[in-house]
């Protein structure tokens, strides 16, 4: 399973790294596409099918990505409105279909959050290759060390197979990646960015257990079946989308990014 992983980093990363790297429409058009099939696999999650609801939050998530580029809070109401219309159109609130339609703030925000912070002319290049290499450290460190350690669950009541080995060893290997990403664009402070990177593997650790609890909540094993092997496009980034709005929030708070604080 560990050979997968890495192949499926092996195979993700450079078209994602690659658009990154660009930035602007090139890196906004990846993640909008991104963004939508994610909109229909929680549909698909919440609800067994991609009905108007999934369709109007996809929409709204595609459209709000793209806008970000040029306008970044236009791009947020696009998506809130998007999020607000499609929970309207699934008509009487109950639970299943009111979680059907929040899907899209679930989703857009993070992917607005995202290219927002690529979108920085100093130092958005960096930061969206951190965050990239820290989230796939820290997954397959997590599954290394947890398989490899054993030990007591992280949180088995949501997951099975999560260790607090496997969070230390995702922790250990995310530090890793940020030193070499300091190393990389030669940033100053690497000892705070290695700590900084150990943090963001617990937020991304926490994104993908929010998203298994999801899931266990619906009855679903895998958010789809569009990599063949590893399930769903959410499956592979629900870390990226929680570290993502967790950055973007702190670079908007303390008004720096955060690889110079």
């Amino acid at each position: 399973m560990l050979k997968t992983r890495a192949i499926s980093a092996i195979v993700m990363a450079p078209p994602a790294l690659l658009a990154a790297w660009a930035g602007g429409y090139a890196f906004a058009a990846l993640v909008a596409v991104a963004a939508a099939l994610m909109c229909w696999e929680w549909s698909r999650i919440t609800l067994g099918g991609f009905d108007l609801a999934g369709r109007v939050s996809a929409a709204g998530c595609f459209i709000g990505v793209l806008v970000t580029v040029v306008h970044p809070p236009l791009a947020v109401a696009i998506v809130i409105a998007g999020t607000v219309i499609s929970v309207i159109v699934v008509g009487p609130i109950e639970p299943r279909r009111l979680w059907a339609g929040l899907g899209g703030v679930y989703v857009g925000l993070p992917c607005v959050a995202l290219v927002w912070l690529r979108d920085d002319p100093s130092l958005g290049s960096a930061v969206v290759w951190w965050l990239l290499l820290v989230v796939w450290a820290t997954d397959i460190g997590a599954y290394a060390f947890g398989r490899l350690i054993g030990g007591p669950l992280l949180l088995p009541v949501v997951s099975p197979k999560k260790t607090w080995a496997g969070l230390l060893g995702g922790m250990i290997c995310a530090a890793l990646a940020g030193l070499a990403v300091a190393r990389m664009f030669d940033l100053a402070d690497s000892g705070a960015i290695a700590l900084a990177s150990a943090i963001g593997a617990v937020v991304a650790q926490a994104g993908d257990l929010f998203e298994s609890w999801v899931k266990r909540r619906w009855g679903v094993k895998d958010s789809s079946g569009i990599i063949p092997g590893h399930g769903g496009v959410l499956d592979r980034v629900d870390g990226l989308l929680s570290a993502a709005l967790t950055v973007a929030v702190l670079t908007l708070v303390s008004g720096r990014p955060v690889l110079i604080w």
